[in-house]
């Protein structure tokens, strides 16, 4: 791939215009979580591991479907060097998942605390590829949700209804911040 000559800032502001400053994201996020934590009360929290990673392959797709409905792109330009960061961020998150998997095997309560580590963890490399400082918050937040859930030992759907939460109020904090991006 031929090196950008694209300024960080420039890189940052296509990447904000582009996915409506990662709100779709967290948005389709959101309902992934939701979905686990319905799944967990009504199925199983087993199944509910199942609809988490399932909703999370679907993140990508429906955020850029989301992307587009508030008036973004959907997709930012080839020139932009962040794009390998935010491709290299979900790539070291998917290698994590196996962990939360082997925990979720000695404790299932755990599982859905060591997922918000992980996404909290990927969330704050995205406070440079959107160059929002809201994104250490937002990190922030998850884990320290993900501590409390480890402590009470919470219940699966306890665990995903928080997931859902947080990821629900920073997606709407990242919209109303990302206003002036949207057509």
């Amino acid at each position: 791939m031929k090196p950008s000559n694209m300024p960080l800032a420039e890189a940052q502001q296509d990447m904000r215009a582009a996915y409506v400053g990662g709100s779709s994201g967290a948005g389709a996020s959101a309902v992934a979580w939701l979905v686990a934590g319905i799944v967990a009360l009504q199925v199983s929290p087993r199944s509910a591991v199942v609809a988490l990673f399932a909703g999370g392959a679907l993140i990508f797709p429906v955020s850029v479907v989301l992307s587009k409905a508030l008036g973004g792109p959907g997709t930012h330009s080839r020139a932009n060097p962040l794009g390998s960061l935010a491709l290299e961020g979900t790539a070291f998150m998917l290698l994590c998942f196996p962990i939360a998997y082997a925990v979720s095997l000695y404790r299932m309560e755990w599982f859905f605390p060591a997922m918000l580590l992980v996404i909290g963890g990927r969330y704050l490399t995205f406070s440079t590829l959107y160059g929002m400082r809201l994104y250490w918050v937002f990190g922030g937040v998850l884990a320290v949700a993900a501590y409390v859930l480890f402590a009470l030992s919470a219940s699966p759907a306890l665990s995903a209804f928080t997931g859902a939460a947080i990821e629900s109020g920073f997606a709407a904090l990242l919209f109303a911040s990302n206003r002036k991006n949207v057509v």
